[in-house]
C-alpha cells in the first residue's frame, strides 16, 4: 500500500482559438444572458448540489459552458459533436446550442474559476473532487 501523501500538479499547455467575435457582440449572446437571468434566482453551485456540500463555495454563482466554451464554437468537429448530442442535426445550429441549457451549468465563482475550480484543475481531478473531498487544496 501506498501511503496517503501530496504531490504537486502543474499543467502547461497552449490553447488554439480560433476566429471568434467579441462576446458581447456575439448574436446568439442574448440568449446566455436571457437564461442566466431567469435562472440564477433558484440557481445552486453545481458542485454544491451534487455533493450536498456547500462549505467550499464562495463568492456568486457564474454560468459556465460546460461543453463548448463561446470562444471555441467556430472550430467543432460537428461530427463529433452531433454523435453525442443527435438533437443537433445541423452544423449551422452549434453557436445557438453552445447559448443553450444543454451547454450551461452553474457554478459558484471558486467552483468556476478558484484554484480548484473547473476553468483551472485538471478534468479528471476536478470530476474526481466531487467523490474525494479536499482532494485539491
Amino acid at each position: 500500500m501506498e501511503p496517503a501523501h501530496q504531490q504537486q500538479e502543474t499543467h502547461k499547455y497552449l490553447i488554439h482559438y480560433p476566429d471568434h467575435y467579441p462576446r458581447q457582440t456575439d448574436p446568439h449572446y442574448p440568449a446566455f444572458e436571457a437564461y442566466r437571468k431567469a435562472h440564477i434566482a433558484t440557481a445552486k453551485c453545481h458542485y454544491a448540489d451534487v455533493t450536498g456540500d456547500a462549505s467550499q463555495c464562495q463568492g456568486g454563482l457564474e454560468l459556465h459552458h460546460r461543453i463548448i466554451e463561446f470562444a471555441l464554437q467556430n472550430a467543432v468537429d460537428f461530427a463529433r459533436l452531433s454523435k453525442d448530442y443527435p438533437a443537433l442535426t445541423d452544423p449551422s445550429q452549434v453557436a445557438a446550442w453552445v447559448e443553450s441549457e444543454p451547454n450551461f451549468r452553474f457554478y459558484c465563482e471558486f467552483h468556476h474559476r478558484g484554484h480548484a475550480g473547473v476553468h483551472v484543475a485538471s478534468s479528471s481531478d476536478f470530476e474526481a473532487s466531487y467523490y474525494v473531498k479536499d482532494l485539491i487544496s
